[in-house]
């Protein structure tokens, strides 16, 4: 039995295998492209090494020639170096040299220096700078930081500089330049320059800034005096011409402008201040008032005494009631006089108390500013302390300007109430003389 089986499997194999090698085998396709991968991939690493040994030696190359430019500059440098300290030696021989043979020129070269600079600094502060066509900043400045020997040239310009300054001083110079207006445009404007002091134009005063080196009117003028002799000055032609001259250069006229005016040293008063110009004032119209009807009463009085009697003015209203009880008995007269004369003595009297009362609280109320301001200056000094002076100065004004104001106040109250208390009570003495007059030549009647 088992032989007929291998019998059967021998015959059937060769039929298999003689069909099997009718179709093309896939792990002989996969190993023939194996091959042929193996064999590109060797080829291109082949490519990379020869690449790779090229760009060797190529760097090699270059670093070999690197290095033979770094060893020749290496050289240059000591070269150089040996030729640096050479002329550095040569140098401090050929500058002892020219010191030897300088001598005493080179102090005198020093002074040149040193007159270069100060004159600069004058220049730059000088209206005469302002002057088109005088450019001598830049000369001065490069000659006084120079360290060379100034040049023969160089040495007759620093001459002619200070000669024109001084000759510039003494002259009075009309000319057109730009100008800075006080709203801060610029324009062309004719300005008239006096020496190095002082420059006007269109009647108003100018400064010479040295920082800008510009002409700029001032935003505030000198009272009214100072800005007609500049108009003056513009407006003359020849002969003489009186100016205001600043001979710190502008330094004087800045300070000037900024002194505060009257309006504003009245507000530095603050609402103290106007409290007592308030009474002032109306003291001022009383007393006004009371001069006016006193001055009238007494015109009126003088005439009463040759006129008969009327009704428009005490001296007539006295003499109308010793008219009206003229036959009554002696002391019924004198009382009626006395009485006429007390109705009219509250008249003559009048807001002569009210204004004594003012002028004796105008100085108390100054004294309440200067203590008030006082206060504000001690509540600065607390909370900023003492490093800024201008931070006190509001309260210190206010004390001082309060102070003035009372008294400027006062003293004329106290004079014009003094002055009119006086013309009242000389008055009311009229009219007590004419009342014993009256009782005398009613006595000396009764008598007859």
């Amino acid at each position: 039995m088992l032989k007929q089986i291998v019998l059967a499997a021998a015959l059937v194999f060769p039929v298999a295998a003689i069909a099997q090698t009718s179709q093309p085998d896939p792990l002989l396709q996969l190993l023939e492209q194996t091959k042929n991968a193996r064999a590109a991939e060797k080829a291109e690493n082949a490519q990379r090494e020869r690449r790779f040994r090229e760009r060797r030696d190529q760097q090699a190359a270059m670093l070999k020639e690197a290095k033979a430019e770094l060893a020749t500059q290496e050289r240059r440098s000591e070269e150089l170096l040996d030729e640096f300290e050479a002329n550095d030696k040569k140098l401090a021989e050929l500058e002892a040299s020219l010191t030897l043979a300088v001598g005493q020129l080179g102090e005198m070269f020093g002074v040149v220096r040193q007159v270069a600079g100060d004159m600069r600094g004058i220049a730059q502060g000088s209206y005469v700078s302002s002057q088109p066509g005088i450019e001598r900043d830049a000369f001065l400045e490069e000659l006084g930081r120079s360290k060379e020997l100034p040049s023969i040239e160089k040495l007759e310009r620093l001459w002619f500089e200070l000669q024109r300054e001084m000759t510039e001083t003494g002259r009075v110079v009309a000319f057109e330049t730009e100008v800075v207006n006080a709203d801060g445009t610029k324009e062309p404007r004719d300005v008239v320059r006096v020496g190095a002091f002082t420059a006007v134009s269109d009647g108003k005063y100018l400064v010479w800034e040295a920082d800008t080196q510009q002409l700029v009117e001032l935003e505030r003028q000198p009272p009214g005096r100072f800005g007609s002799m500049a108009a003056d000055l513009e407006d003359t032609d020849t002969g003489v011409s009186r100016i205001a001259l600043d001979p710190t250069r502008g330094a004087l006229l800045s300070v000037l402008v900024r002194a505060p005016s009257l309006g504003e040293r009245i507000q530095q008063g603050g609402l103290v201040g106007y409290v007592i110009l308030s009474i002032g004032l109306v003291g001022l119209l009383m007393a006004l008032e009371r001069a006016v009807s006193l001055t009238l009463t007494g015109s009126a009085m003088s005439k009463q005494r040759n006129e008969a009697a009327r009704d428009d003015n005490p001296l007539g209203r006295v003499l109308m009631a010793f008219e009206k009880d003229k036959s009554a008995d002696l002391e019924t007269v004198e009382s009626r006089l006395d009485e006429a004369i007390i109705k009219e003595t509250p008249d003559l009297e009048k807001r002569l108390p009210a204004l004594k009362i003012f002028a004796a609280v105008a100085p108390l109320l100054g004294l309440l500013g200067t203590v008030t301001g006082m206060i504000q200056t001690f509540q600065s000094i607390t909370l900023f302390g003492t490093g800024d002076p201008k931070l006190m100065a509001g309260g210190i004004s206010q004390a001082l300007i309060t102070t003035v104001l009372g008294l400027v106040v006062s003293i004329p109250l106290v004079m014009l109430h003094q002055w009119l208390a006086g013309r009242s009570r000389s008055l009311v003495q009229i009219l007590e003389e004419e009342s014993a007059g009256l009782v005398a030549e009613r006595t000396g009647s009764a008598k007859a």
